[in-house]
């Protein structure tokens, strides 16, 4: 189970640096660092049962038992304050995106970041395509479209005007 957090905790710091655009934030790889500490602090806790259990020492079992009794009741706490606080998280991502799509002008940093991330999760915009009209690069080109990225991927010809909202 170590191992499995370790990796999870990995691959989200490496998955950050994709995305780090979207995070005004630096606290956002903050969840990594944690899943990697828990990581350790279960090994550690692995190796106190294995060695109780070997023993045979009560004590040491004890103890296991209640590390164990605290690392759940702390899951329980995170999953709690995860679900009262997930709209919190939405509208700040939501507010961050929309400054980084305001920023959009296809040449700089802030566009490749939006650029990839519609391409990845085959979207477009904050919430939808409509998203486009109210930035800086929609009433500066004044072609009444969207960037490419926004087009689907099995559309061939695409060229993001929005009175073709069906290739998007």
């Amino acid at each position: 189970a170590a191992a499995g957090l370790s990796y999870v905790g990995a691959y989200v710091i490496n998955a950050y640096k994709s995305y780090d655009n979207f995070m005004q934030d630096k606290y956002a790889l903050l969840p990594a660092v944690i899943i990697i500490c828990v990581a350790v602090v279960m090994f550690i806790i692995g190796l106190i049962g294995c060695c109780a259990t070997f023993r045979e020492s009560r004590v040491g079992l004890g103890l296991f038992l209640a590390i164990i009794l605290v690392i759940f009741i702390a899951e329980v706490s995170a999953f709690v304050l995860g679900f009262v606080y997930r709209e919190k998280v939405k509208t700040d991502v939501q507010g961050t995106m929309s400054s980084v799509f305001e920023k959009y002008d296809g040449k700089n940093p802030e566009s490749a970041v939006v650029d990839y991330l519609q391409a990845q999760l085959h979207c477009c915009g904050v919430k939808n395509y409509s998203d486009w009209t109210n930035t800086q690069w929609f009433n500066s080109t004044g072609n009444n479209s969207v960037p490419l990225s926004c087009c689907r991927q099995d559309m061939k010809n695409c060229t993001g005007r929005l009175d073709q909202p069906q290739e998007l």
